[in-house]
């Protein structure tokens, strides 16, 4: 399995773990609070609901 890894973008997350996020992807945006990001992904919830996204598909992030 190969997996790219950003470290720039992964590092840039991680100071705003906790924080209200709108994190865009190439499907649309999601709003909601970071909860975790690894290396591969970040953890957005959103009214309760955990989303996976994956690093390699985020355009953007906006901390709110």
């Amino acid at each position: 399995m190969i997996s790219l890894v950003d470290p720039y973008v992964y590092q840039t997350l991680l100071t705003v773990v906790g924080k209200t996020v709108v994190v865009q992807t190439s499907e649309g945006n999601i709003r909601g609070l970071l909860r975790d990001v690894k290396p591969d992904h970040v953890v957005v919830d959103v009214s309760g609901s955990s989303f996976f996204i994956r690093t390699q598909c985020i355009v953007w992030v906006l901390p709110q």
